[in-house]
């Protein structure tokens, strides 16, 4: 008896001892379950997002159109709403015509075919038998040319009041045996800035035209002494914007010395300035200055360092960013419905603007901001039910649970509602940024164009000169004109014609 109690409590020890090791391996193998389907949800949402990127172009996302290269999007996914108009200026349209410059430098007249070779051509000449018809055609040709000036100095050996050591002193201006004059200072830097042309192709265009032997350091100057000739005048278009009620935001990347360095855009429908630094976040936008001071509207493509500014008032979300996301939406989460909803939603809110605009109104009926206010939470209520938030799993993964683009999307319309409908609310507040997109634009054309900048002190000249000529021309003054007016000392002319 004793021995069979004996082999029994063994065998329940043995029992116990299995079971324990059983219900381990169990637990180890669940807490391998849950990793293992982590992993899948993980690489599920990969694989996701990298369809995602292959389908990306400028249509669905906030890619540029200069990034699209050969898998360019199909027309029937432009952002414009057809409008039923045929192609080209329409009625009434203004439209750019050829112009003469100035009075004919010379005149060809051509005589009858049949007249040319006859006897009786000057008989009938001064008889006046001859003479014009009143028709005329003009052909506008370019001259390039040198204008070369010789400055000399004089010296007086005679003088009449005793002094015997008289001379001629040179302009200030004038240093060297052999220099160009403003005007070459003036054209490399247009060619620079506004042409996007680097510094060896305008080595070659100005020696290719006019005959002269310029080296790149002296181009280099060029663009330099320019730089500084409008620097006075960059303070004053800070200040502007400074005191503006609305100001549009952007950044982008360019190459200088080999490392990316951003250039961060503030800018409005008159004043535009532009700097460089490192770096894209708040650290880099804070270098503009006219952000760190500016305290009105700040209109952005929804760049999180921007929310970070305390002194802005009020914000405001590009919306044309939001439809190419909804486009992207709408592509790759075929079976939800909510992003057609709320891109129908956005383009109906323009209309309603547009409409109001067009009638001399100022504001929105209250009625209907109501209306739109309640669409546009049944939408989100909406796509928090098709795309639900991810549940926290402690046992899955440690650290932010991944959302994906669509959540961060629907989480991004939620917190941010008011800053994307404030268009609606305040007619002053643009549907989109096109303002600064348009006004960094030259930079990407330059970086496409040339290459890189070989100095960020070059970049920056590069900017300054920019901010001169776009506030210049957002003022109705040409580039040209403009660099002329200051180099002769009177910048501040693009400011006053703009006011007049």
């Amino acid at each position: 008896m004793a021995l069979f109690e004996s082999l029994s409590f063994m065998l329940n020890m043995m029992l116990k001892m299995q079971q324990a090791s059983l219900s381990k391996q169990l637990e180890t193998q669940i807490k391998l379950n849950e990793r293992l389907v982590a992993t899948i949800e993980d690489l599920q949402l990969t694989i996701k997002d990298l369809k995602r990127q292959l389908g990306q172009n400028s249509k669905n996302s906030s890619k540029p159109p200069s990034k699209d290269d050969f898998n360019k999007p199909s027309r029937n996914k432009s952002l414009r709403e057809k409008t039923g108009k045929k192609t080209g200026g329409q009625k009434g349209h203004k439209g750019i015509s050829m112009s003469i410059p100035h009075d004919a430098d010379e005149v060809k007249k051509h005589i009858p075919n049949k007249c040319k070779f006859c006897p009786n051509l000057s008989k009938c000449i001064s008889l006046g038998n001859v003479f014009a018809c009143g028709e005329s055609r003009y052909v506008v040709e370019a001259v390039v040319n040198t204008h070369v000036i010789e400055h000399q100095s004089l010296k007086a050996v005679a003088c009449p009041l005793g002094d015997i050591k008289l001379r001629g002193e040179f302009p200030e201006d004038v240093k060297a045996h052999v220099q160009y004059g403003k005007s070459f200072t003036v054209l490399a830097s247009i060619l620079n800035t506004t042409g996007a042309v680097s510094i060896s192709r305008i080595q070659e265009l100005l020696g290719d035209l006019f005959g002269v032997s310029i080296s790149q350091g002296t181009i280099i100057s060029m663009v330099e002494t320019c730089a500084q000739k409008v620097s006075p005048i960059i303070k004053v278009i800070k200040q502007h914007l400074i005191s503006s009620e609305v100001v549009n935001f952007d950044e982008t990347g360019v190459r200088a010395l080999g490392s990316l360095y951003w250039v961060h855009n503030a800018s409005n429908s008159e004043f535009t300035y532009q700097s460089i630094d490192k770096k894209r976040g708040l650290d880099g936008i804070k270098t503009n200055e006219v952000s760190v001071v500016f305290k009105g509207i700040a209109v952005h493509d929804c760049w999180a360092s921007y929310w970070n500014l305390e002194n802005i008032k009020e914000h405001a979300v590009c919306c044309v960013h939001l439809l190419r996301e909804l486009n992207g939406v709408i592509e790759n989460e075929k079976v939800q419905s909510w992003a057609s909803r709320f891109k129908q939603l956005l383009i109906t809110m323009k209309q309603i603007k547009d409409v109001a605009i067009k009638r001399g109104k100022y504001s929105i009926e209250k009625h209907t901001l109501e209306r739109i206010d309640k669409e546009y939470d049944s939408i989100m209520s909406l796509a928090n039910i098709e795309f639900p938030p991810p549940q926290a799993n402690i046992k899955q993964r440690r650290g932010r649970i991944r959302k994906g683009k669509t959540r961060a999307l629907i989480e991004r319309l939620i917190k941010f509602k008011k800053a994307i409908c404030l268009f609606l609310r305040k007619f002053d507040v643009p549907y989109d940024n096109n303002q600064a997109e348009r006004d960094i634009r030259n930079v990407k054309t330059k970086i496409k164009v040339s290459g890189c900048f070989r100095s960020k002190e070059g970049a920056q000249n590069y900017l300054t000169i920019m901010s001169f000529i776009s506030t210049a021309q957002k003022h109705g003054i040409k580039a040209f004109e403009a660099l002329n007016a200051a180099f002769n000392g009177n910048a501040e002319a693009i400011l006053v014609k703009g006011s007049e």
